[in-house]
């Protein structure tokens, strides 16, 4: 998960888990596709033996198990039977995710949840389901942004699988992306999506780092990768985040007779344009590098503050605990029962550096 790329399809689905406000026909069709895949489980063990598995995917699980018990072992992430078990799909996404926001807003559109509270986004196991609730909300006035799936935790509620899906990414985006979806397992803050997720991206990278350091040594071709990527990570965080608060206060102050598609449109464009021009230059990879081309509006801008906005409030958490992992989630803790917990983080920063 060491960009965007990798972070877009690793998110939450509230599956099954809908109040009674919610029509009973997307209880059903989610009750029915989490226990359909529930029920395709196969123990890991007995999926490395299976002699129709390729052996590519067999290295994969492999790997993705070393991942998973470094992950409780070394970095003392919650213990589970998550990731013990293994799905073949027969398909490129479990799910689709939808969100959206209002276009004269950067604010998301939100969906309640028992007990995570409400979220930025929707899914659908059912790609038609996930059109349609899509067009629907298109036809409210708002932005929308569907993308498919590979990875998704249930936060606990059920013993997650590793999925064929999550066997596509790149070896070192596998491992982050257990270890990013265990955090979700370690400490989830009710109501507060966007910092649940920047936590797990923050932590997933550090994460990925720490394991193959640890497997391959300070010499590793795979750790410089990652450690250019998290770089570019760290780059384009700091310039999305300034660019989103910008926009935030554009449209704040923009009259609403000056409110066209056009004008909106042409501002979005600035903000590639000046990605294009300062920001590209200094990239190490390529993971971001689309960012300039991307077809982008409220609801997908959204979903890089949602992952990526202010990572460098927990780089600057992460120094002051001495770069310990677990003193680092510990002190993430302590901001469960804050209404914000953002802006108490930053609060607790500047406490620290006085």
């Amino acid at each position: 998960m060491g960009s965007i790329k990798q972070l877009l399809p690793v998110t939450l689905l509230a599956t099954a888990l809908l109040n009674s406000g919610c029509q009973m026909g997307y209880l059903m069709k989610s009750g029915y596709g989490q226990m359909k895949l529930l029920g395709s489980r196969v123990p890991l063990n007995e999926a490395l033996e299976d002699p129709n598995l390729d052996e590519a995917k067999k290295r994969k699980l492999r790997l993705a198990e070393e991942a998973r018990v470094f992950a409780e072992r070394e970095l003392h992430l919650a213990t589970s039977k998550n990731y013990t078990s293994y799905v073949e799909l027969g398909r490129p996404y479990v799910t689709y995710v939808v969100s959206a926001a209002p276009k004269w807003e950067l604010k998301h559109y939100q969906w309640s949840y028992p007990f995570m509270g409400k979220m930025p986004y929707k899914g659908f196991f059912n790609e038609a389901d996930a059109v349609e609730e899509e067009r629907s909300l298109q036809q409210e006035g708002l932005d929308t942004y569907m993308r498919g799936v590979s990875a998704y935790s249930t936060l606990g509620w059920f013993n997650d699988p590793i999925l064929s899906s999550m066997l596509r990414y790149d070896d070192y985006d596998l491992v982050n992306t257990i270890i990013h979806e265990t955090v979700h397992a370690t400490l989830y803050i009710k109501h507060a999506a966007d910092f649940n997720e920047r936590l797990a991206t923050f932590l997933g990278n550090k994460g990925a780092e720490l394991f193959y350091l640890k497997k391959e040594g300070a010499d590793s071709k795979t750790l410089k990768q990652i450690q250019l990527e998290n770089e570019d990570n760290k780059l384009f965080s700091t310039f999305i985040s300034s660019e989103l608060k910008l926009l935030e206060q554009w449209y704040k102050e923009l009259p609403p007779d000056e409110r066209k598609e056009e004008k909106r449109s042409e501002r979005i464009r600035e903000i590639q344009k000046k990605f294009a021009a300062e920001v590209i230059p200094q990239l190490k990879t390529d993971n971001y590098k689309k960012f300039g081309e991307a077809r982008l509006n409220n609801a997908r801008l959204l979903v890089y503050k949602t992952y990526l906005q202010d990572l460098s409030d927990f780089e600057s958490l992460y120094n002051l605990v001495g770069q310990d992992y677990s003193k680092f989630i510990e002190s993430c803790r302590s901001l469960e029962k804050a209404q914000d917990p953002a802006s108490a983080l930053k609060a607790i920063l500047a406490k620290m550096q006085q």
